[in-house]
């Protein structure tokens, strides 16, 4: 492992990609004037899979799916590869939505009585269809697409999109009883949703942006939505698809050796299509990782777009690829902060990024504005990229894992202050180097600030109470994690005692740290 911040003898285990499950969504559209609508729910904050997204309702394949779609073999007219989704999307849409079919081909709302057993037990499902209380059949739905969440995702799924048309009908979803994932239920009509999502006035995870733009050039194409989702069912579009976080700010994970449970790192495109881009954080090694970022760029120049520069955040291995083999798939000036230059091996001209420098993006629709900010403490030269729609902020924040700040050239006080200065800024999402896209900044932000601020807080006081040993420091400071890492432990106790030193809240002698 070639990790910059990880402390001499330190051996993580290697994490593993989360392993795929199958899953299945409704695309419920109602017929109105001028058209037709699509419904989607909020997704609440504290869910670990697309917090604060908007998303079409749906779940995970379960073991009464697969049991129902035995029992009840034949009862829909749907392929047999898609027989165990569609018993899924017909459960979920009794538990999330409060609807089912009621015969004839119609949609109904359920029964309290019947929503509230299905939502305490799956399995009670099946046994009202048995008995005629749910009532499947004359259902109709398209797979219309497939699409699997990013590599980098806590949970990963192969989701059936399922199109469920209502026609006329006017039945509304509603929150089932007790915990629901959606906080907000709202129809919206696809090139209206697509239209918010480029004003960066809705969130959408990456699966469902390409689907609703697929949605929408559907319904240009075909005269509608049903005609637009018969076109796709034909030949359901699956496979790799565009990674997008933000309007211009699309991501390739690439494979690195990096810090669990983190397996990629994210490289950006910033910037329209068939416009000026920047590429942030090509980190490709392996032949793996090369030939990836090799098919993504090729995308991206083959759509017309002029590739002005490459960006990195800081000089970590993770962060900084092979560049003699990166060279060979493009070429483009480097910029960086100069401490992150002196440490990449580059023969082609390059750029030094300093506080309040900035760059401009020219684009089909406009022209995209992104300044520098310095943020030094998880390792010196360590930038950010400000743009109006977040802000690419490199390894300062995960959602998914943790931050290390390594003793030997981190600074704890710097890595706190570069918190706070980012959420000053109030973005409205974060880009971080590793992981999901970040849509709560604040909160996110706050919980980072309080954990640290604590932990340089108990160092303190472990000082202050007499212990003066790093091992006895770290062993009070670290009370309340006894499954970390002990040399993690110790060394990010040493950062934040550097950090208390310079402060000069305490002072070391002989090896040993003592209140100033």
């Amino acid at each position: 492992m070639y990790v910059g911040e990880l402390p001499e003898g330190v051996k993580l285990p290697d994490a593993n990609t989360s392993n795929i499950r199958r899953s299945a969504s409704v695309i419920l559209s109602r017929e109105v004037s001028g058209g037709h609508e699509v419904l989607l729910g909020h997704r609440v904050s504290e869910l670990a899979s697309f917090p604060d997204y908007w998303a079409f309702p749906g779940g995970g394949i379960s073991r009464v799916d697969i049991e129902a779609s035995e029992v009840l073999k034949g009862k829909l007219e749907v392929s047999d590869s898609y027989e165990e989704a569609c018993f899924a999307l017909l459960r979920e849409m009794v538990e999330e939505i409060g609807v089912s079919p009621g015969g004839r081909g119609t949609i109904i709302e359920v029964s309290s009585k019947i929503r509230e057993s299905v939502c305490e037990d799956k399995s009670e499902w099946l046994r009202l269809v048995n008995e005629g209380e749910i009532v499947i059949e004359g259902f109709h739905c398209q797979m219309i697409t497939d699409r699997t969440t990013p590599p980098f995702s806590p949970m990963r799924f192969q989701n059936y999109f399922f199109h469920v048309p209502l026609g006329d009908s006017m039945v509304s979803p509603t929150f089932p009883p007790g915990r629901s994932e959606f906080d907000d239920f709202r129809w919206w009509k696809p090139r209206e949703l697509i239209q918010q999502w480029e004003e960066n006035t809705v969130r959408l995870p990456p699966p469902i942006v390409t689907l609703v733009r697929d949605l929408a050039r559907g319904v240009d194409e075909q005269g509608d939505l049903l005609s637009a989702c018969e076109s796709l069912s034909k030949d359901p579009p699956s496979g790799d698809h565009r990674i997008e976080f933000a309007p211009g700010v699309e991501v390739f994970p690439l494979k690195t050796e990096t810090i669990p449970p983190s397996t990629h790192t994210n490289c950006y495109i910033l910037g329209e299509l068939g416009g000026e881009c920047v590429v942030v954080d090509p980190a490709a090694r392996s032949d793996e990782s090369l030939a990836y970022l090799e098919s993504k760029i090729s995308e991206v120049i083959s759509s017309g777009t002029k590739i002005v520069a490459t960006i990195f955040t800081h000089k970590h291995p993770d962060h900084v690829g092979d560049m003699s083999r990166i060279s060979e798939i493009y070429e483009a000036p480097i910029w960086a902060s100069p401490i992150t230059l002196s440490a990449i091996s580059h023969d082609g001209p390059s750029s030094s990024f300093e506080e309040g420098d900035s760059f401009s993006l020219r684009g089909p629709n406009g022209i995209m504005e992104w300044s520098v900010i310095e943020t030094p403490g998880h390792c010196p030269g360590h930038i950010c990229l400000v743009g109006d729609t977040g802000i690419v902020s490199g390894d300062n924040c995960v959602v998914i894992g943790t931050i290390l700040v390594p003793s030997s050239d981190g600074n704890m006080n710097s890595y706190i202050s570069g918190l706070e200065r980012i959420r000053s800024l109030g973005p409205t999402m974060l880009f971080p180097g590793h992981g999901p896209a970040c849509t709560n900044p604040p909160r996110l932000l706050g919980r980072y600030i309080k954990h640290r601020t604590a932990r340089h807080d108990g160092v303190l006081n472990a000082v202050l109470s007499g212990l003066s040993s790093l091992e006895e420091i770290t062993s009070h400071a670290y009370q309340d994690s006894p499954d970390a890492h002990p040399i993690l432990s110790r060394d990010q106790a040493l950062s934040h005692l550097n950090s208390l030193v310079e402060s000069k809240k305490i002072e070391i002698r002989a090896g040993h740290y003592f209140p100033a």
